[in-house]
Parts: structure tokens; C-alpha cells; sequence
């Protein structure tokens, strides 16, 4: 009996360690995967905005009047996000309501 107990009470510390252990390295996965998406959505995003606004990458000035036009852009982008869900908020989402006769 003390000796089921005991192999009982080694098995759950050694699948404690285990899932702990398989915590930490999903929490590293996701951290990784979040990074590559944020690298990407960086990426996509500051190709669109500066195409076809003739920024030259190679100069200093071109790097900076590029970063200006991103800034302006994510800051619309952002401006654009919060309009939609302040509007989304103030609807009326109960429903129509009729008097039942």
C-alpha cells in the first residue's frame, strides 16, 4: 500500500515537471511565432504605404521621409480602428422589441 502511494505521489511530480516543462516551451513557440507575425506585419504594411510615393531607401532623407510616411499611416490606421469600435459600441445590439398582443 505505502509502496502504490509513493510510485503514485513520483508520477504526478514527474508529470508536474513534465507539463511545466512543455509550459515553458510553448510560451517560447508563441513568443517566436508572435515576433515572425509582427516582423510580417510590419514588413507588408511598410511596403504598402510608401509604394508609389518615390522614397528613396538608400539616403537618409529618403529613410526618413519613409518612417515619417509609415508613422502617419499607422497613426490613421490606429485613429480608423477606434472610430469603428467607439461606433460599434454605441449600437444598440438588444434587438428590436415589440409589444406582444
Amino acid at each position: 500500500m505505502a509502496l502504490g502511494a509513493a510510485f503514485l505521489i513520483i508520477g504526478v511530480l514527474i508529470a508536474g515537471i513534465w507539463i511545466i516543462l512543455e509550459f515553458k516551451r510553448f510560451r517560447h513557440k508563441f513568443f517566436a511565432i508572435f515576433l515572425i507575425l509582427l516582423i510580417l506585419f510590419f514588413y507588408v504594411t511598410f511596403s504598402y504605404t510608401i509604394k508609389g510615393k518615390n522614397v528613396d531607401l538608400r539616403t537618409a532623407p529618403g529613410v526618413v521621409n519613409a518612417v515619417k510616411i509609415y508613422f502617419s499611416w499607422l497613426v490613421s490606421a490606429s485613429m480608423n480602428v477606434k472610430a469603428i469600435t467607439t461606433n460599434a459600441i454605441k449600437m444598440n445590439w438588444g434587438g428590436n422589441q415589440t409589444s406582444g398582443g
